[in-house]
């Protein structure tokens, strides 16, 4: 049996969301598929428990581009059930970020499953994928972190452009591209909500024509990657588009990425380069799986999913 920690089953997108991708690879491949949301998670006489829900999902095919084809109604609840989570192989965390007083509860209480838990809820606490990149200044675009408009400004005017985003933000939300012009001081003072708010700004990098490149990568090693770009209307990355080659920077951020990865138990990463520079590591609930399969024809899913569920020694890990 696997369980899905998620968001509400009726917000997921069954065409692209990498989460629904976990769950038709483990089905595929034998395994009881469960789901719950955070709520449903309760400590009681000391055990970690929850009401938990099995579904099947009905069957989907690939369509022409990195959606899935598949029915408004993507799949039948089987069983609803009161379960200990340590009955579970593994615990699957599939919380969209960002990592708020929810997100943070749910791993405390994960904290308690006695099992096998991707990605580990210490790890997901310890490691900020934004800010993780810091950390490896060498292989990073130009980056200021702060509050500062002022500061701001002055990185802007130093690099011509910028790339501007909030520290607790995701999904392209609240992403400005400021240039070296009279519009900037507006801008920041938005994008910082008058100096309240955290952000990070890179520099604009103008490889991002030829695409964003997310790397997939599993216990630190890269197992697949794939380009987006961004369109003529929306300068924000779209969805993946083509096979990226895996090459020597990439090999070096896995290689520098690796130990903190394995270190903190985040199993499943996704890193996200543009010109041989890394951007950032998304490490709360890594996506693109589903639609890169879609897409290219490939197995990402299944092989996280038989990663993370091999036998061993007869003993399902």
């Amino acid at each position: 049996m696997i369980l899905f920690v998620t968001d509400p089953l009726v917000g997921l997108h069954a065409d692209i969301d990498a989460t629904i991708g976990l769950m038709a690879a483990s089905q595929d491949l034998g395994h009881d598929v469960w789901c719950c949301q955070p709520e449903e998670l309760a400590v009681i006489d000391g055990r970690l428990q929850v009401r938990a829900h099995r579904i099947r999902l009905r069957p989907r095919r690939p369509g022409r581009d990195h959606r899935w084809i598949v029915d408004p109604t993507w799949y039948d609840e089987l069983q609803a059930a009161l379960v200990d989570v340590a009955d579970f192989a593994v615990v699957h965390v599939r919380i969209d970020p960002p990592v708020d007083d929810r997100y943070l509860h749910l791993t405390y209480l994960l904290d308690l499953a006695n099992t096998r838990v991707v990605n580990r809820p210490d790890g997901i606490r310890a490691v900020h994928e934004k800010l993780i990149a810091l950390r490896f200044p060498e292989l990073c675009p130009a980056t200021y972190v702060g509050t500062s408009v002022v500061a701001l400004r002055e990185f802007v005017a130093r690099h011509g452009s910028a790339i501007v985003k909030p520290v607790d933000g995701f999904a392209g939300l609240d992403v400005w591209l400021v240039h070296d012009d009279h519009a900037a001081m507006s801008l920041l003072e938005s994008a910082t909500r008058g100096g309240r708010r955290q952000v990070i700004a890179q520099e604009y990098l103008p490889a991002v024509a030829h695409g964003n490149k997310r790397l997939f990568l599993l216990d630190g090693e890269i197992i697949g990657a794939v380009l987006r770009r961004p369109d003529c209307s929306d300068f924000r990355i779209g969805p993946p588009v083509a096979l990226a080659p895996i090459d020597a920077a990439d090999k070096e951020i896995a290689a520098a990425l690796r130990p903190i990865l394995i270190q903190h138990g985040l199993t499943i990463a996704g890193a996200d380069v543009i010109g041989g520079r890394l951007i950032e590591v998304n490490v709360t609930c890594p996506g693109g799986m589903h639609k890169t399969d879609a897409l290219l024809g490939t197995t990402l899913s299944q092989s996280i999913v038989q990663h993370l569920t091999r036998v061993r020694e007869g003993v399902l890990t």
